[in-house]
């Protein structure tokens, strides 16, 4: 048997049109090639990868009652050919969704709805077939910013790396509310808030590897906000926050994707208008970020980016200027390098990869 590495993107799209794309990832050369696409969904801007059962999870935008509603569709993933084939799909919640993410039992999938301000709770089957929708939370209030946060808007989920809390950061209302799951009544239960200051607009979170720490990107203000993590309460304890932008950055910026290196020694986030990759280097023994160095995405409008599995490859889905990016990772600096290939996809938002076992 040898591996393969397989890449998955979500995009903006119409139904009509081509929305998630498989490529393979020539790990000497750093460059992509499209093996499948898939048609047939509307806005497929997140995805959700279970490679050790060869599946796939999107969201998608479906049509309910005269207006727009979640969807989840899942697939089946041919590790050979590099093709994708749908097992079914399912209505999720009563407005569009911004991300799915399964729950570590296989069991249930979690969907986020960034303009309907609510968090849905649906049953997964165990050859990966999506169930009805369990459970729908609502969130309520606003925030300090009078355009961004006149109401909820969470936009993600994360479990803690026990698994035994959710947590959602909701732009919106500056807050990660942490939910416990609760399967034998399939329910989620709110357990309590994290208060990000005022402004901020918590959109995606991390965990170190060490389990210690977390890691809140701020889409709003272009900062970061570093958490002790207490696996006894859920309790995340706030220590420090710091920008992503360099000094005296004076155009417009919101920020979008965080991810942790595997070995906890770096941490990245992006940059939407100053369209860049901002580096950090982490402090093993106090979690706190120093800045490391700023790379162009080699695009515009850099929505999302993945650290591919092993860290040798960091990969940038460029929305406005239609392209994913590749970046070699040196281990050792964290620092990024553009290979000089770059694919072109429309409107690519989402990046999911991993490594498949094919036969020699």
């Amino acid at each position: 048997m040898k591996d393969r590495m397989l890449v998955f993107a979500g995009s903006y799209a119409e139904a009509s049109d081509f929305g998630v794309y498989v490529y393979s990832l020539d790990e000497i050369t750093g460059a992509l090639t499209l093996l499948h696409q898939v048609s047939g969904l509307k806005n497929p801007t997140f995805l959700h990868l279970d490679a050790e059962k060869l599946k796939l999870y999107s969201i998608s935008e479906e049509e309910a009652d005269g207006g727009k509603a979640g969807g989840a569709v899942s697939f089946r993933i041919d590790p050979v050919q590099g093709t994708l084939t749908e097992i079914n799909r399912r209505m999720s919640v009563p407005a569009t969704t911004c991300h799915i993410q399964k729950d570590d039992s296989d069991r249930f999938l979690i969907v986020t709805s960034y303009h309907g301000g609510m968090v849905g709770l649906m049953a997964l089957e165990e050859d990966g077939r999506i169930g009805e929708t369990l459970d729908v939370r609502q969130h309520e209030g606003q925030g300090a910013h009078p355009e961004r946060q006149t109401q909820p808007h969470p936009h993600s989920s994360f479990f803690s790396p026990d698994c035994r809390y959710l947590y959602v950061p909701d732009l919106g209302i500056d807050r990660i509310r942490a939910y416990t799951l609760d399967a034998e009544r399939q329910k989620l239960h709110v357990h309590g808030d994290t208060v990000l200051h005022a402004g901020a607009g918590p959109r995606h979170m991390v965990f170190h590897p060490n389990g210690k720490f977390a890691y809140v990107i701020n889409e709003i203000d272009s900062t970061v906000t570093s958490f002790r993590y207490d696996p006894e309460t859920g309790a995340l304890h706030t220590f420090d926050t710091v920008s992503t932008l360099p000094a005296g950055f004076a155009g417009e910026n919101i920020c979008a994707e965080i991810a942790v290196s595997a070995n906890g020694t770096y941490l990245y986030g992006s940059n939407r208008g100053h369209d860049s990759i901002v580096v950090y280097a982490i402090d093993s023994n106090s979690g706190r970020l120093s800045f490391v160095e700023h790379v162009s995405t080699e695009g515009r409008h850099p929505r999302h980016f993945a650290l591919t599995p092993g860290g040798r490859f960091l990969l940038a889905a460029n929305r406005d200027t239609n392209n994913i990016a590749t970046f070699r990772v040196d281990e050792t600096t964290g620092k990024l390098q553009f290979t000089g290939h770059s694919i072109e996809a429309s409107k690519p938002v989402c990046i999911q990869a991993a490594y498949f076992s094919v036969s020699q």
